[in-house]
């Protein structure tokens, strides 16, 4: 049948994941760090996830497509929340027990070399990018994993962000720093949540609109705090 539905910019999506989630009817999801239409029956083209899409990249189309399956949206939905406790599995509420760390491992010295850290904040300029490893986190990973200081940050210029909670596609500034600057090295560290797929995306992107070669490393941290 011929109805109006939602179409999606791959090219514009950085990878954030805010559309997935906005969609009450999970119509769409999240691969290889980009957004995709999964079930066109699921999609009542009524557009929640327009307003929630930081970079225009969603928007309406009239084509043929299978009509709305209302019935099979509120199964899927059933099935859905079996399994989660809330919407979204990188929200998924739960308790980590650990045993009690040795004394010689609690007091560890910060390993971070500049300031600020926060990717929206930091000069695309400043003179410690001059050949810099660069290390662009979620900011979830150094509260998950316990030895970041000494594992990541040292000797690394470090960049951190949320690309589920700041709107914006850090992939301009990240392209900006490595184009103007002599970057040696980029590593990537992620949560294993979906939505983390909207950092690594954004660095790769950056590495790719800057025109040079440089060596990427992208690491996954789960939420009990291991490197995957």
């Amino acid at each position: 049948m011929l109805r109006k539905i939602i179409k999606i910019d791959e090219n514009k999506c950085n990878g954030c994941g805010a559309c997935a989630a906005a969609c009450h009817e999970g119509a769409i999801g999240m691969v290889n760090g980009v957004a995709k239409l999964m079930r066109e029956d699921y999609c009542d083209g009524l557009g929640d996830c327009l307003p929630a899409c930081p970079t225009d990249a969603i928007s309406f189309e009239v084509r043929e497509a299978p009509a709305y399956d209302e019935k099979a949206v509120m199964e899927a939905k059933k099935q859905k929340a079996k399994k989660l406790p809330c919407g979204c599995p990188g929200t998924a509420a739960r308790e980590i027990k650990r045993a009690a760390a040795p004394i010689s491992e609690i007091k560890a010295a910060s390993r971070l070399s500049q300031w600020p850290c926060q990717i929206k904040l930091v000069p695309v300029n400043a003179p410690y990018f001059e050949n810099a490893n660069l290390l662009v986190a979620a900011d979830c990973t150094a509260f998950a994993y316990g030895n970041f200081h000494e594992e990541f940050i040292k000797n690394h210029i470090t960049l951190i962000g949320c690309p589920k909670l700041d709107n914006e596609d850090y992939s301009k500034k990240i392209t900006q720093i490595i184009a103007e600057n002599n970057i040696k090295s980029v590593t990537a560290v992620r949560m294993e949540v979906p939505c983390c797929g909207g950092l690594e995306n954004a660095v790769k992107r950056a590495i790719a609109f800057s025109g040079k070669h440089i060596p990427l490393q992208v690491v996954t941290i789960s939420t009990d705090g291991k490197i995957l």
